[in-house]
């Protein structure tokens, strides 16, 4: 017997949904995008028509009433997350959300409650695990292959010039959350902590250094000890000309690295093992698949565990020990002390927001650049 299609919808038709319609579109006998809502309606009926969308609703709030979506794929503005995503959980949809999936620690906490309260789930887009690289690499590790893990360093070097920053909710923590460390290199720290396990401390530092007409950092970098002993460095950036992703592993065995700028392929990696252990890169190439990072990878895993009736990957969990690192940067970059797992309590300044106390420079006299909301 052939099963329904599960019924999807996107909420928030930007630069970012054509991903979702495209990884939707990847799975036609699995999912089908039955409905579109954004706040501008020409700009939702022109992405309907472009995808054959059944559907455009005027709000979230009326589509819900409809009851027939199954999985709601957010993909607002950071501010909106949080309250649209606990919509769709009383309502009963699971929730595919774009990152930085909250504002705060803290109402990722709510929405985990209202998913405890309610049985449905959310996820956070994080399509870089997903790829055959990423999962080969977190096999051998966990195999014992490549050795204990020594030293790792994971660079977002990107470029965004001042007119990226004239949209509505960029550059502020109100609306955006944080810099780079928030909306830029979470992709790629996320990915190191999904290979690395748990992270024990952070040392961090952040600047502003030439995006000045913005509230938050253009760059940050940390020092991190994981739980294992493994070393690393962290490094986000909106101001690198020569762009590029970066992450380099090292282990007792073999060295370990992906350069890239949006997404990868098996192409995109490397391995280098050292003296007497050719017999590791003989194991990457074994099953070589060259699955790509992307949406629709992260869709596939997301539709098994619907049908599983699991938690859908990326899990709340998962999202909770990534957006805690990213507390921990800025309150260690701007409290100028070393943050440890677990230190940032339901009432810290951090948790409640992620620039906490407050960032050490002076934010922008006028909203030039910057239009308010």
């Amino acid at each position: 017997m052939t099963k329904t299609p599960y019924r999807a919808a996107i909420i928030g038709t930007g630069g970012i949904a054509t991903a979702h319609a495209r990884a939707l579109r990847a799975h036609p006998d699995r999912v089908e995008l039955a409905a579109v809502v954004d706040v501008d309606a020409d700009r939702a009926r022109t992405f309907a028509a472009t995808w054959d969308v059944p559907t455009v609703a005027p709000s979230l709030t009326e589509l819900l009433a409809s009851g027939d979506v199954d999985l709601v794929h957010l993909c607002t503005p950071p501010s909106t997350h949080a309250p649209l995503a606990i919509e769709a959980l009383r309502a009963g949809a699971h929730v595919l959300v774009e990152k930085p999936p909250t504002l705060s620690l803290s109402e990722l906490d709510d929405i985990a409650a209202v998913s405890a309260e309610t049985g449905r789930h959310v996820a956070t887009v994080f399509q870089h695990r997903f790829g055959a690289g990423a999962a080969r690499l977190r096999a051998l590790a966990a195999a014992g292959h490549l050795g204990r893990s020594l030293l790792a360093t994971c660079d977002t070097l990107w470029y965004r010039d001042d007119a990226y920053f004239a949209a509505p909710w960029r550059g502020k923590w109100e609306t955006e959350g944080g810099g780079p460390t928030m909306g830029h290199g979470i992709h790629q720290f996320d990915l190191l902590l999904s290979i690395l396990g748990p992270w024990a401390q952070v040392t961090a530092v952040a600047g502003r250094q030439a995006r000045h007409q913005v509230h938050t950092e253009d760059v940050s970098m940390a020092l991190v000890t994981f739980a294992d002993g493994t070393l690393a460095s962290v490094v986000n950036s909106v101001v690198s000309p020569r762009q590029t992703s970066a992450l380099r592993f090292d282990f007792e065995r073999a060295t370990v690295e992906l350069t890239h700028l949006y997404g990868y392929t098996d192409d995109h990696w490397t391995v280098t093992p050292a003296p007497g252990n050719g017999e590791i890169k003989k194991r990457w190439y074994a099953d070589w698949d060259d699955v790509e990072s992307s949406h629709a990878g992260q869709l596939a895993a997301v539709l098994d565990a619907l049908d599983a009736g699991t938690a859908l990957p990326v899990t709340l969990a998962d999202t909770r020990r990534t957006m805690e690192f990213v507390a921990a940067l800025y309150r260690s970059a701007f409290t100028g002390a070393p943050v440890r797992a677990g230190e940032i309590g339901p009432d810290d300044p951090f948790a409640l927001r992620m620039n906490g106390v407050g960032a050490p420079w002076t934010e922008p006299a006028s909203t030039e650049g910057v239009r308010t909301a």
